[in-house]
């Protein structure tokens, strides 16, 4: 993915857990909240997502365009026509090379309001033995603290665009020569810096590289316990299919759930809605950015905001009649009025969508996403599905080792390895949080709701 313009290019053993954290908090009573909050110290290669309280991830499946400037709101508005809904933007990174005079956060909430979904780029330092000659290259001593200082800048930038916690960032690695041994080291040390960072602050980390020149050695170290696995794998194979499976070199057990797309036609011009841009084309079925949709309230009296999406969730706060709500996903709750669904705002709190602006109010509104915590299976043989949140419960398939459990909310169930939280996914299955990274695999972790 060279820009100037130009474009060249069923379970296992438990996972291993710190529980210092928790001996400190039972013995001196003082850092109990700090142990709820923050996400527990794991073992790669699965580190667990320390999701603040309005977080929420989005994903997008379809097909999608990346375009080295992003392009005007006209454009956009005009791309509707389209059969793209996702869009990618390169939002920072040493080595971008294109002028964004348009990537605003004023321009971020009015693309997404036309029901756009962003694929963040970042493009940061470049493996020493590749991409372009002029490129800042990663330091092989200093690739781990470039990585972590890579994720660092990119927080910063995406949360001056708007981009929420919860969001997706792909880093982009161009080819290399797979033949030297310490630029690949170099560049899997950058990697697994950055994802470690990402998700210790809240995000979810892709990356994105050449099928054939970089991608084999992120899948060679995909159980690797020296290595924090990505969430998300974008390739680039300019072969004009479209495949989300079947990837030379990468089994279709790895990055399974939810975390693939693929680049497979470079630089070229199309044209809708009267309006010609030069992109590439992607398929994604993977995680995007999260943002915020701003409605109004529309009660004649105060509405109570909760801790959670039900009424029996403990009020929080009062939002006037007419004020703004910035919205960031949707979930399933107690039913008031006509609806049972429930608006997560961006500070954490939940308010009944009757009593919300939004397009419907008798069930989810587009372009909002349903409220979901994904984290990766820790168990490399992969865990059980079930059809309720238990063990007595039958068996509705796995999800593989490193795949994303996409996580709506936790109930307690039979016992497993010391725990009795079972987590609800998308699909209605239930898997034991016991093989889960998220924050704890004893009790419930914040901010997922409970079931």
């Amino acid at each position: 993915m060279f820009r100037t313009r130009l474009t060249l290019g069923v379970r296992g053993i438990g996972r291993i857990r710190s529980r210092l954290s928790l001996l400190v908090a039972a013995v001196t009573g003082t850092a109990l909240t700090l142990v709820v909050l923050a996400p527990r110290a794991s073992a790669e290669p699965a580190t667990p997502i320390g999701y603040p309280s309005g977080a929420t991830a989005t994903r997008y499946s379809g097909l999608a365009f990346d375009t080295c400037t992003a392009p005007t709101l006209a454009a956009m508005k005009a791309w509707s026509a389209s059969p793209y809904r996702a869009v990618g933007i390169y939002f920072g990174g040493v080595n971008r090379t294109c002028a964004q005079p348009q990537l605003t956060a004023s321009w971020v909430t009015e693309v997404t309001k036309l029901g756009w979904r962003l694929l963040p780029i970042y493009k940061g330092l470049q493996p020493p033995c590749g991409a372009r000659p002029q490129d800042t290259k990663i330091t092989p001593a200093g690739a781990g603290t470039e990585g972590k200082a890579a994720a660092t800048d990119a927080i910063a930038k995406a949360k001056a665009l708007g981009l929420l916690p919860g969001s997706a960032f792909y880093n982009d690695i161009e080819p290399y020569s797979r033949t030297d041994p310490t630029c690949r080291t170099a560049v899997l040390k950058y990697l697994s810096a950055w994802t470690k960072e990402l998700h210790a602050r809240g995000y979810v980390s892709g990356v994105y590289m050449n099928l054939n020149l970089g991608a084999k050695d992120l899948s060679d170290v995909y159980n690797s316990t020296a290595s924090a696995r990505p969430d998300a794998l974008w390739v680039a194979r300019y072969d004009g299919s479209s495949s989300l499976t079947g990837w030379a070199n990468i089994a279709n057990s790895k990055w399974a759930v939810h975390q693939r797309a693929k680049q497979y036609t470079n630089s070229h011009d199309e044209t809708y809605g009267g309006v010609k841009i030069n992109i590439d084309n992607d398929r994604l079925d993977a995680p995007v950015a999260t943002v915020a949709y701003t409605y109004k309230v529309t009660s004649s009296t105060a509405l109570s905001a909760r801790s959670g999406p039900s009424t029996s969730y403990g009020v929080v706060r009062s939002l006037a009649p007419g004020s703004p709500v910035k919205a960031v996903c949707q979930a399933s709750g107690s039913k008031v009025g006509t609806t049972s669904v429930w608006d997560k705002l961006s500070d954490g709190t939940y308010v009944s969508d009757y009593y919300v602006s939004t397009p419907s109010n008798t069930g989810y509104s587009a372009p909002l996403p349903r409220c979901t915590y994904p984290y990766q299976v820790t168990a490399a043989g992969g865990v059980n599905q079930r059809t309720g949140p238990g063990t007595s419960y039958a068996t509705a398939g796995t999800l593989p080792g490193g795949a994303l459990a996409w996580v709506v909310c936790q109930a307690s169930g039979s016992a497993v390895s010391g725990t009795k939280v079972w987590d609800k996914l998308d699909t209605g299955r239930w898997v034991s949080d016991y093989y889960v990274s998220n924050a704890s695999n004893t009790t419930y972790s914040k901010p997922v709701p409970r079931c």
